[in-house]
């Protein structure tokens, strides 16, 4: 075929494209026009807990304000829906670590290879949390949530360091883990459970979920005060 006639294919061919009934795919991702895949959210009341005990939330709370204090920029950490965000988290596969290699063997390696343990994040926090309070009630009397804010933040820094006594889990990957989890609360889509009233992105001027920025992408050096947009706002 010449150049003229492998065109000429072409252009029949895209044609008969056009003109083709596209295929209805079901199963895994269902679509309809106007509507968006999100993730399944537990059928409760935003303060109703689905993985933490009562005691466990208070605890995880206070942690949360003291890692993200509430100030004149934001509220803090627990304010800011932390607890939920997390609560939430370790109810689904992220706590069951579903993603990850869980068949062992388990060897301690280099902080640039992350946490190495048998322990899920539901149990680091379920036996971690436990040993937490243990400690508390044996050394102050009361329950880590119950301390002076000077008390907490002693008992995050010795975990932080990792000369804690938590048992079987280690205290400084539990501090690793509860670090991560409240930035994660404060910093993602409301969608998720934290972030409330989008108060990070509000405090960052991150703009969350916009449609485009075709509108704006030509005025450089320009404050734009973009409201934040959830992915909340997209599923309506």
């Amino acid at each position: 075929m010449n150049r003229r006639q492998i065109l000429a294919s072409m252009a029949a061919l895209a044609g008969n494209a056009s003109t083709a009934q596209a295929a209805e795919l079901s199963g895994e991702m269902p679509w309809e026009p106007g509507q968006t895949n999100v993730p399944p959210l537990p059928d409760t009341g935003p303060d109703r807990l689905v993985f933490f005990t009562l005691a466990e939330a208070e605890a995880v709370g206070a942690m949360a304000d003291r890692i993200i204090p509430a100030d004149d920029l934001s509220v803090g950490g627990k304010e800011a829906g932390c607890v939920r965000f997390i609560d939430r988290e370790l109810a689904g596969p992220y706590g069951r670590a579903a993603t990850q290699y869980r068949l062992g063997r388990f060897v301690k390696g280099t902080p640039e290879q992350g946490i190495q343990s048998p322990l899920a994040p539901a149990d680091r926090y379920r036996l971690g949390l436990a040993a937490l309070d243990r400690h508390c009630r044996a050394a102050h009397g009361k329950g880590y949530a119950a301390l002076p804010p000077a008390e907490q933040d002693k008992v995050l820094s010795a975990m932080e360091a990792g000369t804690l006594d938590l048992g079987v889990v280690d205290a400084k990957e539990m501090f690793e883990q509860i670090l991560q989890n409240v930035r994660e609360g404060f910093l993602a889509d409301p969608l998720y459970g934290g972030n409330k009233d989008l108060v990070s992105w509000r405090m960052l001027g991150f703009p969350g979920a916009q449609y485009d920025f075709r509108d704006v992408i030509d005025l450089k050096g320009k404050k734009l005060d973009f409201v934040p947009v959830s992915m909340i706002d997209k599923t309506l």
